[in-house]
């Protein structure tokens, strides 16, 4: 590559020459070696992950020395101003460098071993050669996420590196910790499970790059234009039909993107312009394409790379989190519509503009979506490994292409492969970063202080809890993707929530008294009083000011002896669900939405107000994580789940009603108290007085606003004809 050009460009464009299958067949042999090295990488990523049996830490440092090489070369080293004429060439000294590193970790961990144990009794027997790699590999991993997302998490790294170097004895209280020598730490960094090459980057190796490849498979292969023409089968038939249509486009769509901002920035070009054409005002329509597209990252079976970091965290299978997720995320996509409908009535917007739908392109697709996305569902919810479901589906894919007039021949299957890698850049260095911070949190125990905070802070009260996640997810959401977010949250707040969660049962056991001498032998350590007390049964506020000032440490062991194991994993899937989908809520609330910003360019409408819009319509994001933690959705026999599904869309349409101020027709003085009061019986789980109640009151006011509105429209006509 010439470095006269590049520095003359200012670097600009050179990741999409690099990624570009076109570029390549057009230029010199070196970029189709380049492109070819590509697609090896990509091809590799399945092979590894079906084929080849590799140690974990050699898949993980080669997932990283390559990504590493494309962020260096890809990536501007100076942020702002033209690029220098080194620039090229030192982005490509430094790929070298990073990725040679991460391959050397890997080799030689055999040999620090070897010489650890032969001279027992001191620390890990680090030779020059592997100081200079671990220090590339961390000093390396941080610029490159700085240059890809910006300051807030390379801060927080080295902050979590001095942490266990030297700040934690510096720290006042309980965020006081041991210092570790530097040796220890750079061991622990590179080589523990928690750390730069373990478990987050695992995730990313197995699971996440390999439903990027899969997305971008469904892109090639046109099953993206599918998902937007029988959008417009569906959706085209009511009223506000182009909204329907960005909000079913983006669902599906979400299934294939993992990312609210490009699953914005690609429906999102053409939904809302056809939304304005609709008649919806512009920040309406940027704001329902950036609140489904933020749904997307909700929708089974991929819900983005949450649900892989989910099951790796908590244990739990892929299919259990999968299968639960469904009913929520159809509860936020209705409470999405709901909003349109009601927007769709009071500006008057009918059906007639809809676009007309492009069958060949529906066609086209159709096999390429439907049957590979089917067989992915089938295999995960059947237990097969994410990695060994999304290998099978490209497969499925390419040779179902062929029935189609979108078949993968060569050329296609190079820019499908390619358009992967390209899309999973910023997450594989990210998640790489983001060990680094695990490591330290992990080793230090600060998830522990973390929780003990929270449980302080909230004094008992889970709502109160959850209020400080929601804030901690949206500060934190300001910097970081929400992939990112969401690990973060999950290390530090999803353990409390979780305690917080089962304590409920602690409580009620307590009012009934524990006859167990060996259990209420465990109280003595918080009042040698107590056990006799506990064995009597206490009172309800007794029990529940007692759970509240339990200390964290004697909770923590009691919550174990006296909660049945599944019982705790349900409260942990709903602790780590709670923080999942508030860590979303970046993407759409100011005062840094990405997804809504970015769609205010395409809708032409101001950012800050787009923002606010598109919040208004993604409440859900709130209510049903409201629901995870007060009501039994998950874990709930069917019956029950359907039951609190059904009576919950009640309650969400009244509260799309209140913050709309119109259902039907303009609402009445006495109709707020009346949805306020429904509302709160339609939420209340499984009271089937209150659920009937609430629900006969929201009808109420609903058919009371169609008599309304048919007497406001009518007299709009009037006026129309006088006129």
């Amino acid at each position: 590559m010439s470095t006269e050009p590049e520095s003359q460009a200012g670097l600009a464009g050179i990741k999409e020459r690099l990624f570009s299958i076109d570029h390549a067949i057009a230029n010199p042999w070196p970029w189709r070696v380049t492109i070819l090295g590509i697609c090896l990488f990509a091809i590799w990523h399945i092979a590894t992950n079906v084929v080849i049996n590799e140690p974990g830490l050699w898949q993980n440092a080669i997932h990283f020395a390559g990504f590493a090489f494309l962020a260096a070369v890809t990536t501007r080293s100076v942020s702002i101003g033209a690029q220098p004429r080194w620039s090229v060439l030192f982005n490509s000294v430094f790929g070298v460098a990073i990725a040679a590193s991460a391959l050397w970790i890997a080799y030689a961990e055999n040999g620090i071993y070897e010489r650890t144990l032969a001279q027992t009794g001191l620390p890990w027997q680090f030779r020059f050669i592997d100081w200079t790699a671990g220090f590339i590999v961390i000093v390396g991993v941080i610029e490159l996420t700085r240059r890809l997302t910006g300051w807030i998490i390379p801060l927080l790294v080295i902050a979590a590196l001095s942490y266990i170097l030297f700040l934690g004895k510096l720290m006042p209280g309980a965020f006081r910790s041991a210092s570790l020598p530097l040796d220890d730490v750079l061991f622990r960094s590179l080589y523990n499970d928690e750390g730069m090459f373990g478990i987050i980057t695992t995730i990313s190796s197995s699971n996440i790059t390999l439903f990027m490849i899969f997305g971008a498979f469904l892109v090639v292969s046109g099953a993206s234009e599918f998902v937007i023409e029988i959008s417009k089968v569906v959706a085209g038939r009511f009223r506000g039909g182009a909204a329907f249509v960005a909000v079913i486009s983006s669902a599906l769509t979400g299934t294939i993107s993992g990312s609210a901002i490009a699953n914005t920035a690609s429906t999102g070009v053409i939904t809302i312009p056809l939304m304005k054409s609709n008649g919806f005002r512009a920040q309406f329509a940027a704001g329902v394409e950036a609140a489904s597209s933020t749904g997307g990252q909700l929708m089974p079976p991929i819900m983005g790379a949450g649900a892989f970091i989910m099951a790796s965290y908590t244990g739990i299978p892929y299919g259990t989190i999968v299968a639960v997720s469904v009913v929520p995320a159809l509860l936020y996509f209705l409470s999405v519509a709901f909003i349109v409908r009601i927007e769709a009535i009071k500006y008057h917007i009918g059906t007639e503009q809809v676009a007309a739908i492009d069958r060949q392109k529906m066609l086209a697709g159709l096999l390429n979506f439907v049957l590979p996305l089917s067989i992915m569902t089938y295999m995960l919810v059947s237990g097969k490994t994410p990695s060994y479901a999304a290998a099978v589906s490209i497969a499925t894919l390419v040779v179902v292409s062929w029935f189609t007039p979108n078949k993968m021949g060569p050329k296609n299957l190079a820019r499908a492969l390619s358009l992967g890698i390209s899309t999973s850049v910023m997450t594989a260095i990210l998640l790489v970063a983001v060990g680094l911070i695990n490591n330290a949190v992990t080793t230090s125990g600060l998830a522990n202080t973390f929780a003990l905070m929270i449980a302080q802070w909230s004094q008992g009260s889970l709502l109160i809890a959850l209020a400080l996640v929601a804030i901690a997810s949206l500060v934190l959401g300001m910097g970081l993707p929400v992939t990112a977010a969401y690990i973060v949250l999950s290390i530090l707040s999803a353990p409390a929530l979780a305690g917080m969660l089962s304590d409920g049962i602690i409580v009620a056991q307590l009012v009934s008294g524990i006859t167990d001498p060996a259990i209420s032998a465990m109280f003595m350590l918080v009042d040698p009083e107590l056990p006799a007390k506990i064995m009597a049964g206490m009172s309800l506020t007794d029990a529940k000011t007692l759970m509240s000032t339990m200390p964290f440490d004697i909770a923590v062991a009691l919550r174990p002896m006296l909660i049945d194991p599944a019982q705790m994993t349900t409260y942990l899937l709903t602790a780590h669900l709670i923080v999942f989908w508030l860590s979303q809520d970046s993407n759409v609330t100011p005062p840094v939405c990405l997804a809504a910003f970015t769609a205010a360019g395409i809708a032409g409408s101001r950012p800050m107000a787009t923002g606010v819009e598109a919040w208004k319509v993604a409440k859900g994001l709130y209510i049903v994580p409201l629901m995870f933690a007060y009501t039994p959705m998950i874990g709930a026999p069917l019956p029950d789940l359907l039951r609190i599904g059904g009576f919950a869309l009640f309650g969400i349409y009244a509260f799309n009603v209140l913050l709309q101020r119109y259902a039907e027709g303009p609402l009445k003085l006495w109709q707020y108290p009346v949805l306020i009061v429904s509302m709160a019986g339609a939420f209340y789980p499984l009271n089937w007085w209150f659920n009937i109640a609430g629900a006969v009151g929201v009808v109420l006011v609903l058919w009371f606003s169609i008599v309304q509105g048919s007497k406001f429209a009518q007299s709009r006509l009037g006026s129309v004809a006088e006129d």
